[in-house]
């Protein structure tokens, strides 16, 4: 579409703006001079910036509300998550139909943009879609044999995605994400992941425990990084459409080096000694993927979108050790 000083900016809305990396993404998408609508259950306040920014409070299973929600959308960006995260998609029916459903309903309520072209659907997903890693790195030709009930419903998701896409309905790309981590860009928007839950144990004088001996590795980026993704996919959108993209670091941080920096941050706010950082046995619930390493290749989503990691590990580690203890000095509860 071709853009007049009379033509209204472009209109991005985000599904799930309230949550860790919505919340995120709405924050940088709030720099841009475009109209941002920001869409979640919970009420948010619109970050600051140049963009003509909106607030939707809805409950996005309800067709209706979904549709009123995306109208008139040049783009949308797909962030919903259960509550519960993956652990939900084991026990809670409901999960599935957010996982799912709503990306159902997304491709048959979401019309064509001002300009008549399939409107741009930007989807979350997650690298552990492939399942129990075939090799190291991933690049994301892998096939995908998914273990959890979590990773079936983000992969189906994506296919719907993709089918609707070749179809001529939308035009979508997966973004497969890794481990993510870091402080909360909004109230509220806790991050529930590893590198947060160890932080609070550290903060809080607790032991540090893993599953292994320490050697496992993650691909760890932080959620500035992440949402600056988004915003690259957004900006150079044509080589993407139609496929899924892995973002990661490429660096495969072995778990038992990044606690121990957890535990020297949060020893540096607590004033004591940094806690230990032990080996115990796993519970039998463990998936198989979490005794197995993961380092992503994203060099095909950086050739495409320029788009690059800027927040080095420990820096990252530090601010999102900081930020918890703040928080936890203004609320002691909130920080456990």
């Amino acid at each position: 579409m071709t853009r007049t000083p009379e033509t209204p900016p472009p209109l991005i809305t985000v599904l799930g703006a309230s949550g860790f990396v919505g919340s995120a993404v709405v924050r940088a998408l709030a720099r841009r001079p475009v109209r941002l609508r920001m869409v979640a259950r919970r009420a948010s306040v619109p970050p600051p910036g140049p963009a003509r920014t909106t607030v939707v409070t809805a409950d996005l299973t309800d067709r209706d509300a979904l549709a009123e929600a995306v109208a008139g959308s040049d783009a949308v960006v797909h962030l919903l998550l259960a509550d519960g995260g993956w652990r939900a998609a084991e026990s809670d029916p409901g999960a599935e139909r957010v996982n799912v459903g709503v990306m159902r309903d997304l491709i048959d309520v979401v019309r064509p943009g001002p300009g008549g072209a399939p409107a741009l659907v930007v989807y979350g997903g997650a690298a552990s879609q492939v399942g129990a890693p075939p090799r190291e790195p991933l690049d994301g030709s892998e096939p995908d044999h998914p273990e959890t009930a979590y990773d079936r419903q983000k992969l189906t998701a994506e296919q719907v995605l993709e089918k609707a896409t070749a179809e001529g309905r939308v035009r979508g790309i997966g973004l497969r994400l890794p481990t993510v981590f870091g402080e909360a860009a909004a109230p509220g928007a806790a991050d529930r992941g590893v590198v947060s839950a160890m932080a609070r144990r550290a903060l809080a004088g607790r032991t540090l425990t893993m599953w292994h001996d320490g050697t496992v590795r993650r691909d760890l980026v932080h959620v500035e990084d992440v949402a600056a993704a988004f915003a690259a996919a957004l900006g150079h959108p044509d080589p993407l459409v139609g496929a899924h993209w892995l973002v990661g670091a490429g660096r495969g941080d072995a778990l038992g080096d990044v606690f121990r920096l957890v535990a020297h941050a949060a020893a540096e706010h607590t004033g004591r000694p940094p806690v230990p950082v032990v080996s115990v046995e796993p519970p039998a619930h463990a998936p198989v993927t979490d005794f197995r390493s993961v380092t992503i290749d994203s060099s095909p989503f950086r050739a495409a979108t320029g788009w690059r990691p800027l927040v080095p590990l420990a820096g990252g580690i530090r601010r999102t050790v900081a930020a918890l203890a703040r928080q936890r000095e203004n609320d002691p509860a909130a920080v456990r």
